[in-house]
Parts: C-alpha cells; sequence; structure tokens
C-alpha cells in the first residue's frame, strides 16, 4: 500500500478542484429522492407506495437520461450541455413543490430526463486530471467523497423536513441543485484531456464510434451487479433490525457500513496494482453472505463493516476498468451507461430481496442478491481469462 499516492493526486490543482466542487455539488442531490419522500407522504397526504412510485418514476428517467445526456457532452461539450439543462431543471424543480400528486409525478419524469450529468461530468473531469497510472487513487478519493456526502445530506435534509414545512425545504434543495449546476458551468472543468482537445474536440478522436465491446458489456454488468448487492443489503438491514426489535438503530447501522466502503476505498486507491473487477466483485457477494448469519446487533454491525469494506473498491473498479477500455471521446457515453447499469441494478436488487425476506426470512435478503452478484462474478471472470488467453495466443 503506498499512501503517497495520494499526495501525489491531491497536489494536482484540478484535481482539487474536482473533488472539492463534487463534493459541494453532490449534497444536494442526495438530499433531493428523501426530501421529496417526505414531502409526498406528509405535505401531500399521499401513502407511502404513491411516494415509492414518484421516487421510482424518476430514477428511471434517470437511467434513460443518463447515456444520451453523456453523448451530448461527448460531441458538444459541458456548457453546452449544461446550459439547457440549467434551464429545464430550474423550471420543473423550482414549481414542482407547489405541483398536486396528479402533476408532481409526470414533473419529476421531465425533470429527471433533463437532469445535469453531474456523476458523467465529474468523473471525466477526474479522469482528465490525472495520468492514466493515477487513476484508481483518485477514483477511490472522489469515492470517499461521495460516501461522506451520502452520510451527511440525507441526515440533513431528514431534519430539515421534520423542523420546517417540505415545500420550502424543497424549494431550497431545488435552488441549491440550480447553484451547484451554475456552479459546473462557470468553473467548466476539463473533461477530456489536452491531446483530445488538440485534435478538435471531444468527439474527433478516431474509433470512438465503437466502443461497445464484449469487455464494456461485461464490466457494465458488474456494475449492475454490484448495485444489486448495495441495494438488496441496504432493504436486508431495515428487516433485520426491525426484525430483531433494533429500528432505532438502523440510522446508525448504515452509518457503519458505509464506513466500511469508506475506509475500503481508501485503502484501494493506495493499493500498489488494481485488482480485477470481477475478483472484487465476488469478494464483495461473498463477504455480505455471512451477515445472514448475525445471531445478534453487535455482530450484524461488525459483518455489515466487513461486507461495506469491498463496496467502494468494486465501484472504483468498474469505472477504472471502463475508463481503460473505452475511447476518451466516448467516455461520457460509456460513463452514462455505467450510472444506468448501477440504476437498474437499484431497481432489480431491493424487490429482489424484497421477495427472498417475505419468503424465506431476512437472512434470505442478504443471500439472494449475493448470489446473482457471484454467479455474475464468475461468468465474467472466465470470459476475462478466455479473452486474455486469446490475445496471448499467436496467429
Amino acid at each position: 500500500m503506498h499512501l503517497g499516492a495520494y499526495r501525489h493526486v491531491i497536489a494536482l490543482p484540478a484535481v482539487r478542484s474536482v473533488l472539492l466542487l463534487g463534493f459541494l455539488v453532490r449534497m444536494p442531490m442526495f438530499a433531493t429522492g428523501i426530501v421529496l419522500t417526505l414531502h409526498v407522504v406528509t405535505t401531500l397526504g399521499r401513502s407511502y407506495g404513491e411516494a415509492g412510485l414518484v421516487s421510482a418514476a424518476f430514477t428511471i428517467a434517470l437511467a434513460v437520461s443518463a447515456p444520451w445526456r453523456g453523448r451530448l457532452l461527448d460531441r458538444h461539450g459541458l456548457r453546452r450541455v449544461v446550459a439547457p439543462s440549467i434551464v429545464a431543471t430550474g423550471l420543473v424543480w423550482t414549481t414542482l413543490p407547489f405541483l398536486p400528486y396528479a402533476v408532481l409525478l409526470p414533473a419529476c419524469i421531465l425533470g429527471g430526463l433533463f437532469v445535469v450529468p453531474t456523476f458523467s461530468i465529474l468523473r471525466q473531469a477526474l479522469l482528465a486530471a490525472v495520468p492514466e497510472d493515477r487513476r484508481r487513487t483518485a477514483l477511490s478519493l472522489d469515492s470517499v467523497f461521495i460516501e461522506l456526502s451520502f452520510m451527511i445530506a440525507p441526515a440533513v435534509a431528514v431534519w430539515a423536513a421534520a423542523t420546517y414545512n417540505t415545500q420550502w425545504v424543497l424549494l431550497a434543495v431545488a435552488i441549491l441543485n440550480l447553484v451547484a449546476a451554475a456552479a459546473l458551468y462557470v468553473v467548466n472543468p476539463p473533461i477530456t484531456s489536452e491531446a483530445v482537445r488538440e485534435v478538435g474536440g471531444t468527439a474527433d478522436v478516431p474509433g470512438d464510434k465503437r466502443w461497445v465491446s464484449v469487455g464494456a458489456l461485461a464490466v457494465l454488468a458488474a456494475a449492475a451487479a454490484t448495485s444489486i448487492v448495495l441495494a438488496g443489503t441496504d432493504v436486508s438491514i431495515v428487516a433485520a433490525l426491525r426484525e430483531t426489535g433494533d429500528t432505532a438503530a438502523i440510522g446508525w447501522v448504515l452509518s457503519v457500513w458505509g464506513a466500511g466502503s469508506l475506509v475500503g476505498g481508501l485503502v484501494y486507491g493506495a493499493w500498489h496494482r488494481s485488482i480485477s473487477v470481477f475478483w472484487l466483485l465476488a469478494g464483495l457477494a461473498a463477504s455480505t453472505v455471512p451477515v445472514a448469519l448475525a445471531g445478534s446487533l453487535p455482530w450484524l454491525v461488525v459483518l455489515l463493516f466487513l461486507c461495506g469494506v469491498l463496496c467502494a473498491p468494486t465501484i472504483t473498479a468498474t469505472l477504472d476498468h471502463l475508463a481503460r477500455l473505452v475511447p476518451e471521446g466516448s467516455r461520457g457515453e460509456a460513463m452514462g451507461w455505467h450510472g444506468s447499469a448501477m440504476t437498474a441494478g437499484q431497481a432489480i436488487g431491493a424487490p429482489l430481496a424484497g421477495f427472498a425476506i417475505d419468503h424465506a426470512g431476512w437472512g434470505w435478503g442478504f443471500v439472494s442478491v449475493s448470489l446473482v452478484a457471484l454467479a455474475i462474478a464468475v461468468v465474467g471472470g472466465v470470459a476475462e481469462r478466455i479473452r486474455r488467453a486469446t490475445r496471448l495466443r499467436p496467429a
């Protein structure tokens, strides 16, 4: 492990700028979902099922729009993509808190379709800011900042929604999202390397139209499988603590799981070499299965921390591996598909774990999603070995 790797990455001014910008930009993003749910339930007086429908509609719209918005980034650059999104989402999200439920649902779909592709922009900017041998360290550091944003923003959002009218809290979050998007526009971090910019922009790199390959699709499948495990684990933690009567501990137990991911991300970023994404996915799945055997709250916390250690490294590895496989001129679209894969995995993992919990108990929530991820890891790992053997075989 080389902790000095972080010093070299942070020493780059562009990296510091992107990390700080990413931390601030993602805070209101992570707050939006929970505030929207509480607004539908408390202020509009609708059911949790109806609130879930709004969240699902917004999530599906995000998954559909991510590759499209990423492709626009590749073709037209940051400012020409962000400016129309600021106008469209600004109009939608600032009026959304005052809409009735029947109008709010399609408005969320519209807002999701034209959302600013923040994750694609920030990750592309980070990849462009570092040399290839520092890419894994930079992405790991970014995952740590994401974990911090995710741990802080929802907690603050829940407090604000419980203290003030959710209409005004949702409006405040919408304004903060607009400010964040405007900050991206003003700062305009480079999302491609200087070499690509010198040949005429983002879309004029030879081969950039042919980025789809078996290897890239396998990495996207691994990203989806990672999200299946994370979403299923989230649901299973809630079910386990409700079953044992420890519902009040849900918040801090989830934080412990997140802390494990944060530690794992830091260690992986300082590690002396990359690890295959399929080995990491297999490790994540295998380390999640024993959580089903936790017989008490202390054991549950310990096992969750241990399986959390591989969460951030696995996500980082999918991003790093995909960036190596895809030409830089198509990286925005590829990162958009990565986001869609993660979203699809979330949509699969939560109901899959819920079905297993309903029919076999909370422990099977952890097991069910882990088995799916383990199967994808084995198939992907075998395919990767075959591909390497074929490439090394003399003609």
